[in-house]
């Protein structure tokens, strides 16, 4: 297996961040045939520790061993695997490289916050066809935040604003009772509003989306709470329109609940239940700032970018 050849056969996807670490395997003519997603917390205690966990490390590279014999049985023949925002704030982060390499044969890419924010927008794009106008694209990790705005999946986005700020990076820092406080949900969305303004003043582009599209597995979560239906009907899930009154309905029954009871609700899987409100904050702070009412959630998203991005 190699990171790109000519040969014909599947190629592959593998993204280690913050929260979840994920896979795609797609065929020669793009249709996926495996995609497989594990919550593993490799970015635990980083936003505090600026190191990663040999737990978190242990956990992430078990799974990167499953997804090996995966890669195997599929015979992929290319692929990219890459790391994000708990990679670039660990000091330690060429442990876990190290410990990965090992496991899969290949070695991680670190992406800055630019590189990750165009291959969400490549892979949010895919299958929309001409859309009207730019959109924005957000991709709501555990680490960071993509903001990114264009309208042609082939010229490429026209801006990127990469936020630290994410559902486990906002649920450590403010998020600290079980459930919240009103104070620690107030000073969260005062951060994040923050963190817009100053996207704003770096990329004022940003504001020209009349549309906005929402990747990853708060927004996922979201959509899937909303229709009282679990996170694996990906069908209900991609091109879901999700209005801001949903979100901010969920946000609110959520954030009334600890995190075991948060784990009964539909859609709300058990590894994301203590970092889901924070992913909330978010989400309805992006979508009130830039005065969107409906965002258009997606299922493609970084992954499929990256796979896209392989040599056919």
């Amino acid at each position: 297996m190699t990171n790109g050849e000519d040969s014909p056969g599947p190629v592959a996807a593998i993204d280690c961040g913050t929260n979840s670490t994920r896979l795609l395997i797609a065929d020669t003519d793009g249709k996926t045939l495996e995609r497989v997603n594990r919550i593993t917390r490799l970015g635990a205690g980083v936003d505090r520790d600026g190191r990663l966990d040999p737990a978190a490390i242990a956990r992430t590279v078990k799974v990167l061993g499953v997804y090996r014999g995966l890669l195997d049985r599929h015979r992929v023949r290319a692929m990219r695997v890459t790391a994000t925002s708990a990679a670039r704030d660990a000091a330690n982060r060429d442990e876990f490289f190290d410990a990965a390499e090992s496991a899969l044969g290949a070695r991680p890419e670190l992406l800055d916050g630019s590189e990750e924010g165009r291959l969400s927008f490549a892979g949010a794009l895919l299958g929309l066809g001409a859309v009207q106008g730019p959109v924005l694209v957000v991709d709501i990790g555990g680490g960071s935040t993509e903001l990114i705005v264009g309208s042609d999946v082939h010229a490429g986005p026209t801006g990127v604003y990469s936020m630290d700020v994410g559902c486990v990076r906002l649920t450590e820092r403010f998020l600290v009772s079980d459930p919240p406080t009103a104070d620690e949900l107030e000073a969260a969305k005062l951060y994040v509003h923050r963190q817009i303004d100053a996207a704003l003043l770096e990329v004022p582009q940003l504001s020209q989306a009349n549309a906005m599209i929402g990747l990853a597995g708060t927004v996922a979560c979201m959509a899937a709470t909303d229709q009282g239906i679990d996170g694996t009907e990906r069908h209900r899930l991609h091109h879901y329109a999700l209005s801001r009154s949903a979100v901010e309905r969920i946000r609110s029954t959520l954030a009334a609940m600890t995190a075991d009871q948060r784990r009964s609700v539909p859609g709300v899987e058990d590894g994301r239940a203590d970092v889901i409100v924070g992913g909330a904050v978010v989400l309805g702070e992006v979508m009130a700032h830039f005065g969107f009412d409906v965002c258009l959630t997606s299922e493609a998203d970084i992954l499929d970018g990256l796979a896209a991005s392989i040599s056919r």
